[in-house]
Order: C-alpha cells, then sequence, then structure tokens
C-alpha cells in the first residue's frame, strides 16, 4: 500500500539548524519520511495512514514551532494557505525593528558622546535597553532557547549569549555603583547589536519565496466554473464540480475549463502558456483539448475526458512542487561554520572564566575576561555579513530590472554554465507579425478581408497593413471556413485568405520557410504569399552573444517546430546542436534534468505556464516579468522588464554579490580568530572589545554598499572601463 503523503505548511524557523530539528522531529515518528524546506517553509511528509495529520502538526509543535497540514498541490479546489499562517516576517517582527531602533538610537547616543555624560545617564540607558533586549531580541532568544533544548546550537545563540552578556555585564555594573569608579556599561553594544540583527531578520525573511504562491499561480491559470449542457439548458457549475462526460459551452475570451475533446464547432486556441506553441492552433469537432487554453473565436462544445487532480495542469502544479522539494535547503554560509564556531565560543569564555579564577588577580578580572570573549565573539558583523550585501545587491538588481526571489540563488548561481532559453515569449515576442515585404495591393486586400475575423493571424495582418499607412477597406458578404480560411468581398471582388496550399493542394510551408503562411487570392487566381512569424526580441542576439562571452553556453528549449526553432536560433546566435524543439511540458523538465545529469549547471529562462516544471527544476529559474504569473512565482528570479539581456546582467550581479558575501564572512570570522585570544588572553577589556566589534560591522556594511555601484560588463565594455 502506497503511503500517505501530507504537507505542512511551518512557521517559526529562523535558520537551517530549525529546518534539521523539525525534520528530525517528524522522522522520529514510526513510518514517517520527512524532508523540511527552509526556503519555502514546507514539509512533504509520507507516513503511514495511522499517523494523522494532527500527529504530524503535534510533533512539529513540541519543538517549539507550528505547523498546519494543507491541501496536496495538484487536488482539486486547492486554496492559497499562506495567509492562514502567522509569520516572523510579518508585522510582528516589523513592530520590534522599529521601536527597538527607536529606543536604541538615544541609547548609542548618550553612551558614545562623553559631553552627553549627565549624572545618571546609564539608569536612563538601562531603562531604554531593557525593552530592546527582551522585546525585541525575542526572536533571537526563543530560538537559541529551541536550540538549546534539543542539544544544538545556531547563530542565534550567540546573538542572545553576546546581547545578554553585556547587557546583564552592564546591569551589574549600574546596580552596584561600579560606573563611577571606572566600571564600563555596554548598553549601546546591546542595543546596536539587536537592531542591526533584526533589521537584517526582516529582509531576510522577506525575501523567502513562498512555494504556495507558485501553486496557486499555476491552478489560477483553469477557468473558475463552466457552462455545462443540462437537457439542453446550460447551466453554470464551479470547475471543481465538473464530472467525466459532461458537455460545456466554451465562447470567445474564455478558458477551457478542463482537457476534454471538442465535440462541435470550430475555433483557434491559444495554447503558448500550456505548450509553447505561438502559432494558434485551429480546433474542430473531435480535436483532443488542454484545459487552460485560450479559446480566441468561436463558440465550441467540449466533453470532460479528465478532471481535477487528472488534469494536465494539476500535474505541472504537482511536478513544480516535487521539484521545489527536490532542491536541497542551502544552509547559509554562517550557518555552516556555527555548529563548531559557537559550541567553540562557549567553550573558550569558559575556560577563560576558570582560568583567570584560579590564575587571575580577582574575580572582577576572570569575568571581564569572559565577557570580553562573548562581547568580541558576538556575531554582529557575522550576522551583517550576508543581510547587507543581499539588501544592497537586490536593491542594485531592482533598478536593474532583476528581482532575486529568494537569497540561495547567490549560492547556486556560482558554476553556472548552460542557460536553458524558451523561445515563445523569450527570445521571441510571442505575437504573430507579418515578415518579409509583401506586395501592398495583396496586403491590403487581405487586411480587408481580415478585419472581419477576431483570428490572431487576422489581427497581425491587419496591423502590418495599418503599420504600412494602407487603407483597410470594407468588406461585404464575409464567409469564415473554420481551418481553412475567411473570404469576402472587397471593391467588388471576392477575396480569399485561406492557408497556404490550401486552395493549389502545395505543402504547408513551403520547405525552408518556417512559420505560418496564407494564399491571397481573387478572380480565381493566388495574387501573394503573406508570411507570418513570431518575431525575435530585438535584444535577444546581443543577450546571446554576452552569454557566450562570459563562458556560458546558451540552449533553446521549445515546444514549436523544429522548423521554426532552428531558425530563431540562427537569428540569434545559437548553434544548431544546441536546439531541442517539440518539447511537451512536461518533457521540459527532463531536459534539464539531462543536462544537469550530465554535469551541466543550468539556468532555465521561460513566460509561461509549460515553462513552470522546468524553473523550478533548474538550479536558477528566471522567470520574464511579462510572462504569466506561475512562471513568476516558480523562478528564483524575475526579469521585470522581460527583456533578455538582463539574463547575463543577473547572472553577473548574482556572482558579485555572493562574492561581496564571501569577502564579509572571511573578515568577519577572520576577526574573531584574531581577537578572541587577544580577549581571553585580557589584552582587551570588554569597552575595546565593543568597539572593535562596532569597527568590524562598520567595515562589513562599507564593503557591502560598494555593491551599488556595479555596473553590468557589457556596460562597462561600452564605456570603455576595465574591470
Amino acid at each position: 500500500m502506497s503511503p500517505t503523503v501530507t504537507d505542512l505548511r511551518l512557521s517559526g524557523m529562523s535558520c537551517a539548524s530549525c529546518a534539521a530539528h523539525i525534520e528530525g522531529a517528524l522522522n522520529d515518528l514510526d513510518g514517517v519520511h520527512a524532508t523540511v524546506n527552509f526556503a519555502v517553509e514546507t514539509a512533504h511528509v509520507e507516513h503511514d495512514a495511522g499517523i494523522s495529520p494532527d500527529d504530524l502538526v503535534a510533533a512539529v509543535e513540541s519543538c517549539g514551532y507550528h505547523a498546519q497540514a494543507v491541501p496536496v498541490a495538484g487536488a482539486p479546489n486547492g486554496h492559497d494557505h499562506m495567509d492562514q499562517m502567522d509569520h516572523d516576517a510579518g508585522p510582528g517582527l516589523l513592530a520590534r525593528l522599529v521601536g527597538s531602533a527607536a529606543l536604541g538610537i538615544p541609547v548609542v547616543a548618550i553612551s558614545m558622546v562623553m559631553a552627553w555624560h549627565f549624572p545618571g545617564w546609564e539608569w536612563l540607558a538601562l531603562a531604554l535597553t531593557t525593552p530592546i533586549v527582551f522585546w525585541g531580541g525575542y526572536p533571537f532568544h526563543r530560538a537559541a532557547w529551541r536550540s538549546a533544548r534539543r542539544g544544538a546550537s545556531t547563530m542565534d545563540t550567540l546573538v542572545s549569549l553576546g546581547t545578554l552578556a553585556a547587557y546583564v555585564w552592564s546591569v551589574v555594573v549600574v546596580l552596584t555603583g561600579s560606573a563611577h569608579h571606572g566600571g564600563h556599561v555596554y548598553f549601546e553594544t546591546a542595543a546596536a547589536v539587536t537592531v542591526f540583527l533584526l533589521a537584517g531578520r526582516y529582509a531576510e525573511a522577506r525575501a523567502k519565496r513562498s512555494a504556495g504562491a507558485a501553486l496557486t499561480a499555476l491552478l489560477s491559470l483553469g477557468a473558475k466554473d463552466a457552462a455545462v449542457l443540462r437537457d439542453g439548458v446550460e447551466v453554470r457549475i464551479p470547475v471543481g464540480e465538473l464530472a467525466v462526460g459532461d458537455v460545456f459551452v466554451v465562447r470567445p475570451g474564455e478558458r477551457i475549463a478542463t482537457d476534454g475533446t471538442v465535440t462541435d464547432g470550430a475555433s483557434a486556441l491559444d495554447t503558448s502558456a500550456m505548450t509553447g506553441e505561438s502559432a494558434p492552433r485551429d480546433v474542430r469537432a473531435g480535436d483532443r483539448i488542454l484545459g487552460g487554453s485560450l479559446n480566441t473565436y468561436g463558440r465550441i462544445l467540449v466533453r470532460a475526458d479528465r478532471v481535477g487532480a487528472d488534469t494536465q495542469l494539476a500535474t505541472m502544479a504537482r511536478m513544480v512542487t516535487e521539484a521545489q522539494n527536490g532542491k536541497a535547503s542551502i544552509q547559509r554560509l554562517a550557518d555552516r561554520v556555527s555548529a563548531v564556531f559557537v559550541p567553540a565560543v562557549l567553550a573558550i569564555s569558559a575556560v577563560t572564566l576558570v582560568a583567570w579564577l584560579v590564575f587571575g588577580p580577582s574575580v572582577t578580572a576572570a569575568f571581564t575576561a569572559a565577557v570580553a570573549v562573548l562581547i568580541i565573539a558576538c556575531p554582529c558583523a557575522l550576522g551583517l555579513a550576508t543581510p547587507t550585501a543581499i539588501l544592497v545587491g537586490t536593491g542594485r538588481g531592482a533598478q536593474l530590472g532583476i528581482l532575486f526571489k529568494d537569497p540561495q540563488v547567490l549560492e547556486t548561481v556560482t558554476g553556472i554554465d548552460t542557460v536553458v532559453l524558451d523561445k515563445t515569449g523569450t527570445v521571441t515576442t510571442g505575437a504573430m507579425t507579418v515578415t518579409g515585404d509583401p506586395d501592398e495591393a495583396v496586403l491590403a486586400r487581405a487586411a480587408a478581408v481580415e478585419a472581419a475575423s477576431e483570428h490572431p493571424v487576422a489581427t497581425a495582418i491587419v496591423t502590418a497593413a495599418r503599420d504600412r499607412g494602407l487603407t483597410v477597406a470594407p468588406v461585404a458578404d464575409f464567409v469564415n471556413e473554420p481551418g481553412v480560411g475567411v473570404s469576402g468581398v472587397v471593391d467588388g471582388v471576392r477575396v480569399t485568405v485561406s492557408k497556404q496550399g490550401s486552395s493549389t493542394g502545395a505543402d504547408v510551408p513551403a520547405a525552408g520557410q518556417p512559420g505560418t503562411a496564407v494564399d491571397v487570392a481573387w478572380d480565381g487566381q493566388v495574387r501573394g504569399v503573406i508570411r507570418l512569424a513570431d518575431a525575435v526580441k530585438p535584444t535577444s542576439a546581443a543577450a546571446v552573444a554576452e552569454l557566450r562571452a562570459m563562458g556560458v553556453t546558451p540552449m533553446l528549449l521549445t515546444g514549436d517546430t523544429a522548423a521554426v526553432a532552428r531558425s530563431v536560433a540562427a537569428e540569434v546566435g545559437i548553434e544548431a546542436g544546441d536546439v531541442i524543439a517539440d518539447v511537451l511540458p512536461t518533457g521540459k523538465a527532463a531536459v534539464v534534468q539531462r543536462l544537469q545529469a550530465e554535469g551541466r549547471r543550468v539556468a532555465m529562462v521561460g513566460d509561461g505556464v509549460n515553462d513552470s516544471v522546468a524553473l523550478a527544476t533548474a538550479d536558477i529559474g528566471m522567470a520574464m516579468g511579462t510572462g504569466t504569473d506561475a512562471a513568476i512565482e516558480a523562478g528564483d528570479v524575475t526579469l521585470v522588464r522581460g527583456d533578455l539581456g538582463t539574463v547575463p546582467t543577473a547572472l553577473g550581479l548574482a556572482a558579485r554579490t555572493l562574492r561581496v558575501i564571501k569577502q564579509n564572512l572571511f573578515w568577519a570570522f577572520g576577526y574573531n580568530v584574531a581577537a578572541i585570544p587577544l580577549a581571553a588572553l585580557g589584552l582587551l577589556n570588554p569597552m575595546i572589545a565593543g568597539a572593535a566589534m562596532a569597527a568590524s560591522s562598520v567595515l562589513v556594511v562599507l564593503n557591502s554598499l560598494r555593491l551599488r555601484a556595479w555596473v553590468p560588463a557589457q556596460k562597462r565594455r561600452s564605456a570603455g572601463n576595465i574591470e
């Protein structure tokens, strides 16, 4: 018997160690295999039928976190569960940040400016710092306590201990009156560390991507209801109530409610979001169609063949979920070291205290040295290293039309050597356009007839005629032959516009001429041929050249025909051997997986629902901002302008941001490695330790701010700059 599958929405996690704790608690249950994804805050659990969702929720909550069972992706009547959970990234954390900052500014100002040291200023600093440490710093203390209960430690452990040590030491100094005899208080250290780390935590939490939003976008592509024929009468019912065998009506402009077969009528369906085909697909009675396709013109009747979770759209939603759950949760660089660093600092502080108690001159000296170790090791710079670089880097990306949705992308971008490009809407405009230079008389008469049609081909022909300033004459006696073409009387002459070869029996299209072509005839003779194609975006060729200059191999992956794909590839500079055509939506992810199996690091660029699975499967998914919501939500990066030229820019900016993060972390850890021994030997008192810690934080922030001036390589070369 196959195991039961339950998905959990989690909240309360602060680092990758939290995810490991939850995963361990779930897997401790008999018959349970769980995978926790920290990035998307979900748990995918396979369990025996004897384990209920309530048991899983209870296991999570026993660790101090929150969980809620949600519908498995692709199930009928799925809904957006994101609004049902209370996340730390919400108003609560923002309130802590704003409130702590408001209280912390006067604490730092009073403490650092000697001229403002009025009698009793320490008591004011104590009063202002207390809510900062215990209310503002509550998320860090809570996370540290959760880790301690399971015998583990994280960066939150040092944050909690460091701020509490500075605060407790300062309180002791104030209460004992030592401040008047040379004792130093460190309220500004506790306040500033808490505020800075709250800001980083808030920014980091806001950047996390939601898998639920991606699935909602996928499922929203389908119709919400359908007009079902019952005894010859149309009855509108929710899509969830559709049953196999039901016959429903689809009018122009409506989406197909579910997978089925056309039983009556004819039309042209826009399937670009589902299959990647640029040209509309003509359908008539007997043709099978996919739910989610858009009916462009004509009234058709469709018999439902598959409903609910069995549809192609629902299958794609499930595949997106599986692809996202299959991504390993990449720990922050700081968290990778914290498992050793944090216990080591605690041990050093304890050893320092004992050694000074045994060999030192006084208890005060021992406590001072031990506290100096904790303060010097308090990971202010370490905590700021990643979030500040991410803040500046993503801000610079927004200026350039690039939105990074997950900080983990910055790690993943390392080593990207292959960029797989969708064709329709990515390399090309996604809209039919007249190509070549058809005879003006032919174009004008064709436009006159097509002006009475709603077909996408007709729209392209009429647009081309008007762009050239041609007069579009009125048409009379208009006739539409579904799947063949249209005809009408223009200036007293019957003009016919039909698929190329339909009147002569020739092959469609002619050899070596990819795309769509129509014959324009009058007086019984074909007077000309109008060719249409999906036009290449003006920036695509330059973007491909830039990728090659970066040492990255561009590939074209499309559901369109091989002839069309080769033609587009040749136009933008992609080699013929790097073109993969005639690929179904589910096959795109398989292509990406095959490339990964060959040892390649793959970035996928797409814009349609058909690209969603591949976007989630790739090492990095880049979605065009002009594309579907499903693609945007499934991707790791959104290219706001829909400009392919931003792909190499995004890769370059991500690599530079990651480089800055590594520089920050190197300094933060190097600083601790050098300073901790000095503090342990009593060569750094807490005041100097606090100053050194503040200096390290300033250096980290300044290094991150260098990203504000980052310029794409293409612009640097055009300006004559040398990197």
